[in-house]
């Protein structure tokens, strides 16, 4: 790493913050700037999914500005600074890797995934729940988590068979469900049960779902574009017509 690179950043924040800097940047707090690390976050994945290594570059600079950023604020609280986040995250690392850094044992990524589990547990205040995970996270990233974590204790079916059986079960009790409390709750179970087939077939569930949705918004791009051509106007079309255009986006798709 460049000594000098990393300095300038961390000047760079220290002046923004200080005196005579930026306004806006004097006045952000660590819950101003969720939102911030969050957007910048999602940023990263987009530009992953782009296969775009500058953008990959830029935006995970944005994400490291972020973490200098609150660093920052929380030296000018006297709190603690970059140089303990670094440190803490250098100890955990060495710490929950003890099949590289103490010779333990670690056959697999299952094994590892164990351990981490085990250690990390070991870190807290006492035996902590198997099930105590961030219920903040995003829904369908939620919901893999904790039947991963199921999964490590021996709670999971023994092959695909099951998971999409149970997405049959699902499916039916939804669309038999007697009113919108019941169908909220189904529907809820499908999903559910939608990423642990995911799970069970090694993809990603929020990939996958903002994969397509990425494609319903290219081919709707398409009908908008086309209708516009046309001298048609969104709202005024009519489903059919809507429909052959929507056919015509997935030909276009398949034919490169």
């Amino acid at each position: 790493m460049n000594e000098e690179k990393w300095l300038n950043l961390l000047r760079l924040i220290e002046r923004l913050r200080g005196e005579g800097g930026c306004p806006w940047d004097r006045e952000q707090t660590h819950e101003s700037l969720k939102r911030n690390l969050l957007e910048e976050s999602y940023e990263v994945l987009d530009a992953i999914d782009e296969r775009r290594d500058d953008k990959l570059c830029d935006e995970l600079g944005d994400v490291l500005l972020q973490v200098v950023f609150h660093a920052q604020i929380a030296k000018e609280e006297g709190r603690f600074d970059i140089n303990d986040v670094l440190e803490a995250v250098t100890s955990k690392m060495i710490r929950r890797h003890p099949h590289v850094f103490a010779g333990g044992p670690a056959r697999d990524s299952r094994q590892v995934l164990n351990q981490w589990e085990l250690i990390k547990a070991g870190e807290g205040e006492g035996p902590q729940p198997l099930m105590k995970v961030n219920d903040n996270l995003p829904a369908l990233l939620l919901a893999q988590k904790v039947q991963d974590k199921a999964a490590r204790v021996g709670f999971d079916w023994p092959d695909i068979e099951g998971p999409l059986q149970k997405l049959e079960e699902e499916l039916y009790e939804l669309k038999n469900a007697p009113d919108e409390e019941t169908r909220r709750e189904e529907l809820g179970d499908l999903l559910f049960s939608v990423v642990n087939a995911a799970r069970f077939l090694h993809i990603d569930a929020e990939d996958a779902l903002r994969a397509s949705a990425k494609k319903f918004i290219r081919r709707f791009g398409y009908i908008e574009r086309e209708l516009v051509g046309r001298g048609g106007r969104l709202g005024e079309a009519g489903m059919e017509v809507l429909s052959q255009l929507w056919k015509e986006a997935k030909e276009k798709e398949k034919g490169g």
